[in-house]
């Protein structure tokens, strides 16, 4: 945990390495001293920082309110509970969940309840990456929320409807930071360049250098400062070794300079955040929609981002099950044996696997048949037509059991033509139920045509003597 400078110390432990609390010395990477000092300085997100938001009703008003904000990577999120804390007068007191476990929570309660009986200082107590902590992380939340000894600030990468706990979202006020426009960034990065807590005009970034870095940060402010100070860096290296320039002007930062400070651009994705899921719902709707092309793209960013293999594997089995079913029988095989290579010889051979496994999945005949039947099934369990089972075919094989009637009547499967009975199999209320209706897509074609038969026989609605088998098979 960390405080604000001049903040009285916290209590407890268990914060992450950096805060806010060095923002102003030099040595401060530039990310951390550019970092806004008020709402009209914060960069992007004019939805937040309109003329009476709920955010600027919160930070100007002094509103006693916790805070959920959920945004990309470096759209503001720090930056934000930081200018609560400032504007405000509390004290700021940072917990990382990547570090602290449930004591450390408590403590920094403890901390701020006990600060405010003793002064009547309020505390901001910052939680980053709050998905990442456990239910019971969360719950140790609430009691400081609740009575307002603290005044939360919890960000998140990640959708909180999935991530947060609901009493948890049920006493925050929810904010969505957007990404930031390339606009956005270039102004973030001509403010640091200009300003005399970043490079204070000690640089000259040149226009190709600057739409390099804008082009890298993908919407991210602090990788985009980050990446400024590398290429300042790297321009310092340079005139010291080669002793220019010679007069005492602003050094150049060139394209090639840039270039040199950051070798290779980060794909803009982030496994741990909301792009992971725009990119994997991408990726499964191009399967399903069968373009194999737009397929591998998304595989591609998933395996360049480092998204766990085995996660890709999972999801192409459900797809398998859910959207190609008996449309292509070999669908579901396929998916599995990809998952077990990928479990065998891991990254980055797997990757050949995957691509493997999503262009077989893509170019296949495709059917929700099965995912729209058993859908359809549990509909009517749930709405409560479950009925009993038809005495005929409960279980026989106790002492009693005849006398209730159970077993009696049931007709043997295989002493039947065909290896088929007439007779009733599902209880009175679901009996006339249609719930698998097969496609004439790819294979399932050739299972509508063999299932109408078999239906038609064991309802009795059928002509007798007809061997479902001989039905002609679709083509694929």
């Amino acid at each position: 945990m960390f405080e604000v400078a001049g903040a009285p110390p916290a209590h407890g432990g268990g914060g992450s390495a950096g805060s806010l609390t060095d923002a102003a010395h030099a040595a401060a990477p530039l990310a951390v001293r550019m970092r806004p000092r008020s709402l009209d300085e914060l960069v992007g997100q004019p939805q937040l920082r309109a003329p009476g938001s709920p955010l600027r009703q919160l930070v100007e008003g002094d509103r006693p309110m916790s805070l959920l904000l959920w945004g990309p990577p470096g759209t503001g999120k720090t930056t934000i509970a930081s200018i609560l804390s400032r504007q405000t007068g509390r004290r700021f007191v940072e917990v990382s969940a990547v570090a602290a476990g449930v004591k450390e929570v408590r403590a920094a309660i403890d901390g701020a309840r006990a600060e405010l009986v003793r002064s009547g200082r309020e505390t901001v107590l910052f939680v980053d990456e709050v998905h990442r902590f456990s239910k019971a992380q969360q719950d140790a939340l609430l009691p400081g929320v609740e009575n307002r000894w603290v005044t939360l600030v919890a960000a998140t990468t990640e959708n909180p409807s999935f991530s947060v706990i609901s009493p948890l979202l049920s006493r925050s006020l929810l904010l969505r930071l957007e990404s930031l426009t390339d606009d956005d960034i270039r102004e973030v990065v001509e403010r640091a360049v200009a300003d005399e807590r970043g490079l204070a005009g000690r640089f000259l970034l040149d226009d190709e250098a600057r739409e390099h870095i804008v082009r890298l940060a993908g919407g991210d402010a602090r990788r985009s400062l980050t990446y400024l100070e590398a290429a300042a860096g790297a321009a310092q290296t340079t005139v010291r070794t080669t002793g220019e320039p010679a007069d005492d002007g602003p050094t150049p930062i060139t394209l090639e300079t840039a270039e040199a400070a950051a070798d290779r651009a980060a794909v803009r994705y982030d496994r741990d955040g909301d792009q992971h899921y725009d990119v994997v719902s991408a990726f499964i709707k191009s399967v399903r929609g069968s373009d194999a092309d737009a397929a591998l793209h998304y595989l591609a960013r998933m395996i360049e981002a480092g998204e766990d293999p085995r996660f890709i594997a999972r999801r192409l089995m459900i797809l398998a099950s859910e959207d190609i079913g008996l449309a292509d029988p070999t669908a579901l095989p396929t998916a599995v044996a990809a998952a077990q290579t990928v479990q065998l010889i891991g990254m980055p051979e797997a990757q050949l696997t995957l691509a493997h496994a999503t262009v077989a999945l893509a170019v296949a005949p495709k059917s929700n048949a099965v995912t729209t039947a058993i859908g359809a099934a549990l509909a009517d369990v749930r709405a409560g037509k479950v009925g009993a089972v038809p005495p005929h075919l409960r279980d026989a094989h106790y002492g009693g059991a005849k006398k209730l009637g159970h077993g009696v009547g049931y007709k043997y499967s295989h002493d039947e033509p065909f290896g088929i009975a007439e007779q009733q199999y599902a209880p009175d209320v679901v009996a006339d139920a249609a719930y698998y209706r097969p496609t004439e897509l790819g294979a399932e074609g050739a299972v509508k045509q063999r299932w109408e038969r078999i239906r038609s026989i064991i309802r009795g609605t059928g002509p007798a003597g007809v061997d479902p088998s001989s039905a002609p098979r679709a083509n694929r």
